[in-house]
């Protein structure tokens, strides 16, 4: 073979490794970006002061049927590190990027706890989403709810936990719920520790996360003015449903768990 045309073969076999490894390089970086955008699959439910994660199964309900990887965070009450801390270790068990749903007083835990490197996007579900130093309790204090003029309407044991007023409980916190339902939550309350309301925060994870915030239009329990302010100073994606009670996420779930799979289509981007 001369020389010459033995040369030109060489540079030929060479061009189309090349090509090819571009091609493989071009079809691997296509892939990485898709998962990169993917939807997060995983949910992490937080529920508030007062009630269990069993509020819950509405919503957990449908996004499971959806397809999502639900976890429920069952909290303690006794204090905000040991309610920061539960979320955390359920976050622990997590296989991927997250989606962390706080409901009222969890919304504090969500804060604080979102930093988490598992936490793609944050959900705040008629919540308090304060900032570093802050605490709910006197945010709430600027912004005062129906239910902080309520005389008698919150309780305090004689070792500083807190519930709220059985004979109160279904007008303020569950007016959008079925009577009997309303009544026997207002009977299995969880006690809560008052200093959860009091603790400031070190940490506010939807300063650095996309957040997504729900308004609970007829909110007796957080003004819903106050809600509005948090969402709108954190940036955050914000629906308003009229009429809803502090108990959206039991009383209008779908609309709750279409704003918690926006979150989960758009948090990674």
């Amino acid at each position: 073979m001369p020389q010459a045309e033995f040369f030109m073969k060489r540079i030929l076999q060479a061009a189309s490794v090349l090509a090819l490894s571009a091609g493989v390089f071009a079809s691997t970086n296509a892939l990485a970006q898709d998962a990169a955008h993917a939807p997060v699959k995983n949910i992490v439910l937080v529920h508030g002061a007062w009630v269990d994660g069993s509020g819950w199964k509405p919503v957990y309900d449908i996004l499971t049927k959806d397809g999502y990887h639900v976890t429920l965070v069952q909290e303690p009450l006794t204090s905000f590190d040991a309610d920061v801390t539960a979320t955390k270790r359920v976050l622990d068990l997590q296989d991927g990027p997250t989606i962390l749903v706080g409901h009222s007083y969890g919304g504090s835990v969500i804060t604080e706890a979102g930093v988490d490197p598992h936490v793609a996007g944050l959900v705040y579900v008629a919540a308090h989403a304060p900032n570093v130093g802050e605490d709910e309790g006197a945010l709430g204090k600027k912004t005062p709810s129906f239910l902080a003029k309520q005389t008698g309407a919150v309780e305090k044991t004689a070792d500083g936990y807190t519930y709220l007023n059985p004979a109160v409980f279904p007008k303020d916190f569950a007016a959008d719920l079925p009577l009997k339902q309303a009544q026997f939550e207002s009977h299995s309350q969880i006690l809560t520790a008052a200093q959860v309301f009091t603790t400031p925060l070190t940490a506010a994870a939807w300063t650095t996360k996309p957040s997504w915030g729900i308004v609970a239009g007829d909110d007796k329990i957080i003004n819903p003015d106050l809600e509005r302010w948090y969402y709108e100073r954190a940036h955050s994606h914000m629906t308003v449903i009229p009429g809803a009670s502090h108990s959206v996420y039991e009383s209008r779930p779908k609309q709750v768990a279409a704003v918690i799979e926006d979150a989960a289509k758009h948090a990674v981007q």
